[in-house]
């Protein structure tokens, strides 16, 4: 039988995940691995709504993610807090990333992929960045953060990453029976689904079938893939 070994999902934001790694997630969790998320930012700027404080939008997409991660079945979120558009690649956020890694002792971690070219919001590129330095070689070597020792958090070694949103694919997940699941957790987050469900669906479907056709199933996520030597 096959080891149920740890998952981590690192996000930028709310919804992040689940857009890019949702069926996955959920395919994950019904075969009994524990997932836990990581959620870097609380998306107090992700809205047109010029009614909104950002404490309330903060506080309303921490309660989206709630729903939408027990549509999941993830067994934890940790909320890092730091503040949308604030990721920034520096020793303060690496630090709770490596924390998290020594933590949950994860064999795969799943991330955004940093490297997309051109376009793209400036927490996603910061996010995939830090988080595979933190998985090597921060979270490796034990004079990294040391004070961790001091908490009984030893150094771990991550065995595979996944990267969602990336331009060179190599790894699809087979989400058929998932999809559906993946769709209730994105639409959990209702503030920043502006795309009607149905619409949203279709152009989903269609991607993840192309995707299918590479590895011989109906529906499949795509990941870039980087094993690591133990």
């Amino acid at each position: 039988m096959q080891q149920m070994t740890p998952v981590l999902v690192v996000t930028p934001h709310p919804d992040d995940a689940e857009g890019g790694a949702g069926g996955t997630i959920a395919r994950w969790a019904q075969q009994g691995r524990q997932v836990v998320l990581v959620v870097c930012t609380n998306g107090d700027k992700g809205t047109s709504d010029r009614s909104v404080t950002p404490a309330d939008l903060a506080a309303l997409r921490a309660e989206e993610q709630r729903q939408a991660a027990a549509t999941l079945g993830i067994a934890e979120v940790v909320s890092l807090g730091f503040s949308d558009q604030g990721l920034e690649d520096c020793s303060a956020f690496r630090e709770k990333l490596v924390r998290q890694i020594r933590r949950i002792r994860p064999e795969t971690v799943v991330t955004i992929d940093p490297y997309r070219r051109y376009i793209r919001h400036r927490d996603h590129a910061v996010c995939g960045r830090v988080t595979l330095d933190a998985i090597f070689p921060y979270a490796r070597d034990h004079l990294s953060y040391p004070e961790h020792l001091q908490e009984g958090l030893e150094p771990h070694k991550v065995r595979e990453i996944y990267l969602w949103g990336s331009e060179e694919p190599d790894a699809f997940f087979d989400v058929t029976d998932t999809f559906s699941l993946k769709l209730d957790a994105l639409y959990c987050h209702a503030s920043q689904m502006q795309r009607p469900r149905a619409q949203r669906e279709t152009e989903t479907r269609l991607r993840y079938a192309e995707n299918g056709k590479k590895a011989g199933v109906a529906l499949a996520e795509a990941f870039k893939r980087i094993e690591l030597n133990r």
